[in-house]
Order: structure tokens, then sequence, then C-alpha cells
């Protein structure tokens, strides 16, 4: 029997690729008795169906279908919060490192799912809490990293930056990124930061530009706290979460970096190696 009962879909807009594949996915579960919840994007690709808001998509349901690239997934991620539903994540084209899942795969994948048999895999948040004054104004889980970066054009940022209390330094630069190992092949990777093994208990600390060049991306353990101070003037540098949400900053703002306490579950294809998706994502060489 089916362990699913209800099944959520989230999309990307302007998608030829989810055009096409969102009434087959309606019909496939339809024909399963599995009651679906869709967002407004996934809803316009078969008019006539209903749809409720993106982060009410999640409530009630056992998967959540993700159709397009990261982006979706991580807005996806931030709908379910802190539920423990599995994402099936389906890449449309992109580059996407987390959406594993092929086109071609959908079904067959999807079959899995529904009774149980699919393979998960965890991957630890960032909680990131913006401090001012004595009041925490802001907090955030972050599935791929939280950015420092500056606000206005030809300006750097300025942030002292501190591994469980003590002085790692200040960095001059345009901007700073705090990743997880999940985000290590996001932003931090493009700025030159390490790949980290998605089960590695570990952030990266990465510079991006470093106005002095012996500073390099550091890693740092994930039991570690890590805490940022901004020495820039108000309203000049910026933080973002994932690339998605955030704030300006104020002069004398701290932000703390830890590992959540929750994690995101990902549904991925049971013979698909995180190095398979190395090889593929940014073609290395074959054996």
């Amino acid at each position: 029997m089916p362990t699913i009962e209800t099944a959520g879909i989230v999309s990307k807009p302007n998608s030829a690729s989810a055009g096409k594949l969102v009434p087959e996915l309606l019909a496939w579960f339809r024909a399963r008795s599995i009651a679906v919840r869709c967002d407004e994007t996934t809803a316009g690709y078969a008019p006539g169906t209903d749809w409720i808001p993106r982060e009410q998509v999640p409530e009630g349901t056992q998967l959540v279908v993700v159709l397009g690239g990261d982006g979706t997934l991580l807005s996806a991620a931030r709908a379910i919060g802190h539920r423990e539903i599995p994402l099936f994540a389906v890449n449309l084209g992109g580059l996407g490192f987390l959406t594993a899942i092929t086109v071609d795969e959908v079904f067959p994948e999807l079959e899995r799912a529904i009774h149980g048999e699919h393979r998960i895999g965890f991957r630890r948040m960032l909680c990131c809490q913006l401090v001012r004054g004595p009041e925490t104004i802001a907090e955030y889980d972050a599935l791929n990293d939280a950015v420092v970066s500056k606000a206005a054009i030809a300006r750097m940022v300025s942030m002292e930056t501190f591994v469980d209390g003590n002085l790692m330094c200040t960095y001059r630069a345009d901007g700073l990124i705090v990743s997880t190992p999940t985000g290590s092949t996001a932003y931090s990777l493009a700025a030159g930061g390490p790949i980290i093994y998605p089960t590695v208990g570990a952030f990266a600390i990465t510079p991006i530009c470093p106005h002095t060049l012996t500073n390099r991306p550091v890693i740092v353990p994930d039991t570690s706290v890590i805490q940022l101070v901004c020495r820039d003037l108000d309203d000049s540098t910026f933080l973002t979460i994932d690339g998605q949400v955030g704030l300006p900053l104020k002069r004398g703002d701290r932000i703390f970096c830890k590992r959540s306490e929750h994690v995101i579950n990902l549904v991925r294809p049971p013979s698909q190696l995180f190095f398979d998706v190395l090889r593929a994502k940014l073609k290395w060489g074959e054996r």
C-alpha cells in the first residue's frame, strides 16, 4: 500500500518542461488516489487546478515534489520550515547540485517513494541569528549559506570574524560567505571555496575577492559558533540567506552562525553518489 496520502508540488515559473510535466504528475497522483496540494505557479501549468500559497503547500503532506532548479528547492525548503517532509527535487535543466532527479527518472523514483523504498539524504542546516544591541532581531535557517555583501557600488565590507569567541581576522572584501557542506557547491565554490562532502560536520568561511590576498577560505567544525561583527556604516552592507531573504545591516550588528537543530530530507536516486553528481555537474573527467 502507498505510504503517501497527500503530496505537494512547487514549480519554477516560465518552464516549458514544467508545463509538460505538471499535468502528467497530477494524473499520476490522481490514478493512485493521492491528494495533491499545488502552489500558484504549479496550478498555472494545469488550468482549473486549485492552488494555495507556497508556504502552505507542505501542510499535511508526506512528500513535496519540487520542479525546477536549486533556487526553487531553496524556496521549497524555506516553506517546509522545521517539518521533516522529504523533498523530491527534479532538475528541469539547470546546473542543479541539489535537484538530482532527472525528468526521465521522475515516475520510477516516485513509485519507489510512495511505497517507502526511497533513499533519503539528510542535509544539516545553518542557524543564523542577527543581534542588534541587546535584541535578536532576526533568525533564519539556511540550507546553503549566509552572505554578507556590499549594498553600494565600489564599496567593500569590513567584518570582524570570531570563531568560538576567538578573533580570527577582520575581513575586508567584496563580501563574506558562511556555507554549509551543501552550500559549498554554490556561491562559496564560485568564490574559490572548497567542496565539502555533504556528511562532513563543517562550515566554510569564504571571503569574496578579499583585499588582503593572503585571506583564504577556512573550514571550521560545525560545533563552532561563528560571529561576524559589522564595522561598516549603517545600511551599507546586506545579509542574505540562501540568496533569497535578508535585510540591511547596521554598524555594530552581530551575526551568529551555528549548526541548526534541523535538517532537510532530500530524496536521492538509489545508486547515485555525491561524486557522480560532481562529475556530471562540473564536467570532471570520466574514469
